[in-house]
């Protein structure tokens, strides 16, 4: 058997942020249930409307040119997408062609080939009963930013790992909201195969690209890509052709399945739209400090946290992976100012914060509650499960005072006279034995390191 060589270029579409659509002012509001609500002759394409551009989607999608080091457009237009589908109202999308809004940008070392803005299509709902399609057009219009990479990808963990970088980028940039489960980020993966070049012939041959639409998790995509390239090489060793087309992906039995021959664009027989401007870039006054805007960007995130050197990689990963978490930490960390209690935080956060974030990913306690615990545990004031329960409760468990502590001291050694004899005898286990003794007598609210000096003081 030949040796084959996948290949693997992303086309992501992700819906942004934006009060309004990307050519009218209907509402752009992905959580609307009722249909075809935010709508309006614009965006339904009634005769004699005129689109306009909104600023703030050609902003977002500068922001992510900036943050990937791509090239930012001078010179950009708008050109009009011809194609025929029920979820079109135009009959044409609205999109960019031949001038993109940013070329080049690499992520996760990935190539980007251009990122460029459009407008979302209208929603079909499929009625499996009556064996009918209904158009939502609350979707229509959209703002949509489409990001393609270079055909650089060899695996489908290096793709599903790129498009999870991606969704991260475009939440801290604050831009899109990327929920797959929702459709505002979508994936489709142009995936070949080719034979691995040899020796006396340095050049594989490329091989022939197939489409695979509307991946809508990054589990489909890996799946997706897997079965293509063994269906791919199949094919091929089978002396049969692949043909060039687009595919969707049964997620249910783990295939891809036909839907039609792949276009080239020429059958989309684009050309510049006459209802809008023309845009220089540099010479828009609100574009010009946008870099200034830029946050930490997630890669510049992990390289400083990895910096403080006691937290693994994993623990990174979560810290940087969860929006709300990081800030968090961030805010902890400025309070808390001290490298030993900044550690002691972290642990509250890996171990306690994020394992309640899971179920109700909305909760975070008081920066300021938090630093006063973590500052009480860090003085030996708090015993570790009096921390936990006062950050998950949110009220601080005071700790039995020193005189009680005392007294409890006293007591465990009346009612073990034996135990403390043994430790003045030199056996050293006798104390955590007493210790013990003490942290159940206190159902745990005891600092087993204050209780073990008192033993120790009063043993003499």
């Amino acid at each position: 058997m030949a040796k084959y060589q996948l290949i693997v270029g992303l086309e992501i579409h992700a819906e942004l942020k934006t009060k309004t659509k990307m050519f009218c002012d209907s509402a752009n509001d992905p959580d609307e249930k009722r249909p075809n609500v935010n709508i309006c002759p614009i965006c339904l394409a009634h005769p004699g409307t005129l689109p306009t551009i909104n600023q703030r989607a050609v902003e977002h999608v500068l922001c992510v040119g900036l943050a990937v080091g791509g090239t930012l457009a001078d010179y950009t237009e708008f050109d009009r997408k011809n194609y025929f589908y029920p979820d079109i109202p135009k009959g044409y999308q609205i999109s960019q062609y031949q001038y993109p809004l940013v070329t080049g940008g690499e992520i996760n070392g990935i190539k980007l080939t251009r990122v460029h803005l459009e407008e979302d299509t209208a929603r079909s709902v499929h009625d499996s009963k009556e064996g009918g399609s209904l158009i939502d057009f609350n979707r229509a219009g959209v703002p949509l930013m489409e990001l393609v990479t270079e055909p650089v990808i060899t695996s489908a963990k290096q793709a599903g790992d790129f498009a999870r970088e991606l969704q991260l980028l475009l939440r801290y940039l604050d831009v899109s909201e990327t929920n797959m489960e929702k459709g505002e980020m979508r994936v489709e993966a142009n995936i070949s195969v080719s034979r691995v070049a040899l020796k006396d012939a340095p050049r594989a041959t490329l091989g022939i690209k197939v489409e695979v639409k509307n991946l809508n998790s990054f589990k489909s995509v890996e799946q997706a890509i897997e079965y293509e390239f063994k269906r791919q090489t199949e094919l091929l060793e089978a002396g049969r052709p692949v043909i060039q087309e687009t595919r969707g992906w049964d997620e249910t039995k783990g295939i891809t399945f036909s839907q039609r021959l792949k276009e080239s664009s020429h059958d989309y027989r684009y050309f510049p739209d006459p209802d809008l401007p023309k845009l220089r870039i540099s010479e828009i006054r609100e574009f010009k400090n946008l870099k200034s805007t830029i946050p930490e960007l997630p890669w510049q995130k992990r390289k400083r946290l990895t910096k403080l050197g006691f937290l693994q990689s994993q623990d990174v990963e979560q810290i940087v992976g969860d929006l709300g978490l990081a800030k968090f930490f961030d805010d902890l960390t400025e309070e808390l100012k001290e490298p030993s209690l900044v550690k002691i935080a972290a642990n509250f956060i890996l171990n306690d914060i994020a394992g309640r974030r899971k179920n109700n990913p909305e909760w975070l306690p008081a920066v300021d509650f938090v630093t006063k615990v973590v500052r009480r545990y860090g003085a030996g004031e708090l015993s570790s499960p009096q921390a936990k329960s006062s950050i998950l409760s949110g009220a601080m468990t005071e700790m039995a005072s020193s005189e009680s502590l005392a007294q409890l001291v006293g007591k465990i050694l009346i009612e073990n006279p034996k135990v403390a004899a043994d430790y003045r005898a030199g056996k050293s286990s006798a104390l955590q034995f007493l210790i013990g003794q003490a942290m159940r007598e206190s159902k745990g609210s005891a600092n087993p390191t204050v209780l073990e000096n008192l033993f120790k003081k009063a043993l003499g």
